[in-house]
């Protein structure tokens, strides 16, 4: 379970396994040292996953199952999440995820919503191959793509995010616990911990994978103010998390006007595919924004109107982006928070 320190977030420490004898002996071989707290901290952090595990897996079928994953291009594989509410039987795994393999180590992008669904993931990139994950990137803040974090949680594995991220998840930490335990119940959440990034994108990085280069870039305030995107260069795929939904109706946790500056400067670019936060496993680029810009601007239009008019939020929580409804998975349980985020903004402008 989660459980925070005194700066409120789970805190890992290696350096009290290594004895005093091992100290001594690696006083003249500094590398020594490294590699004997290297092999304790993995061998006590696998002890500890694997009870975790064992705790939720026993009242759920199938949780010692690889998540079901697409090779969607050379080396690029794909975790397409249903579209459904966090719940027992699906462990938070409600947001797409994705790993690409270079020719020297892993990368993964986002880890969905447990520790027991990071888990699954970690098992299907075992599937497919035992090159060291040298990065977990997270698209953005939302529990359904980072709460499996803990699941790739090595010495050898950083942590990557938007610059805003560590911020954000340290404000929304206790929320997010409670609320994700609420919904998929303790067994399924059993193990779950949250981390923060150490390596935080505040314009354009790269990651190297060996003959595999991935183009990390942080956008302005959109579906978030930490959406990140992954770009790999070598198959043209390009993982936009979620400031594209498909499928699913969005949700608007961040800046209307600035998610929709963001499709436009999105759109300009040339990829082979897109990944999707929510939706197909991969679209075609730029088709597959269509239906959700629509969204956006008929939520935007409907809330314009209604300010003007003198109307209220209820009425719009009630009353906008309703003629948007068909083709929407969970319209109703995402739109009328939509809604009155969009209210808020707008009755500003």
């Amino acid at each position: 379970m989660f459980a925070p320190t005194s700066r409120g977030i789970g805190k890992r420490r290696s350096g009290g396994l290594i004895s005093r004898r091992h100290r001594e002996r690696a006083a003249a071989h500094p590398t020594t040292i490294r590699a004997c707290q290297r092999r304790a901290f993995v061998a006590a952090t696998t002890i500890l996953s694997l009870l975790l595990f064992a705790d939720g897996a026993r009242a759920q079928p199938g949780n010692d199952q690889p998540l079901p994953i697409q090779e969607i291009a050379d080396g690029v594989y794909v975790y397409q999440a249903p579209h459904a509410l966090p719940a027992p039987d699906n462990a938070g795994a409600v947001g797409n995820a994705g790993f690409i393999v270079g020719r020297d180590a892993v990368a993964v992008v986002d880890t969905t919503g447990s520790y027991l669904a990071g888990r699954r993931l970690l098992l299907a990139v075992r599937t497919r191959t035992s090159l060291p994950i040298r990065y977990v990137v997270n698209t953005h803040v939302h529990p359904d793509h980072v709460l499996g974090n803990g699941a790739f949680a090595t010495p050898e594995t950083t942590f990557v995010a938007h610059k805003n991220f560590p911020g954000a998840l340290t404000a929304r930490q206790e929320r997010y616990v409670a609320a994700w335990q609420d919904l998929i119940g303790a067994e399924a959440f059993a193990g779950t911990t949250v981390i923060l990034p150490t390596f935080l994108v505040s314009d354009r990085r790269e990651l190297e994978l060996g003959n595999r280069l991935l183009v990390l870039e942080a956008w302005p305030t959109s579906h978030t103010n930490t959406d990140l995107t992954v770009f790999d260069q070598t198959t043209g795929t390009w993982f936009l998390g979620d400031l594209l939904f498909a499928g699913h109706v969005p949700a608007l946790d961040g800046n209307l006007a600035g998610w929709l500056s963001t499709i436009e400067q999105l759109k300009a670019r040339k990829v082979a595919r897109v990944v999707p936060g929510h939706g197909p496993a991969f679209m075609p680029w730029p088709d597959a924004v269509s239906a959700m810009e629509g969204y956006l601007k008929s939520l935007q239009a409907d809330v314009r109107r209604m300010v003007r008019n003198g109307g209220t939020m209820q009425d719009a929580a009630a009353h906008a982006g309703a003629s948007q409804r068909t083709g929407w998975a969970l319209f109703d349980d995402f739109n009328p928070r939509n809604a009155v985020a969009a209210y808020h903004e707008i009755e500003w402008e």
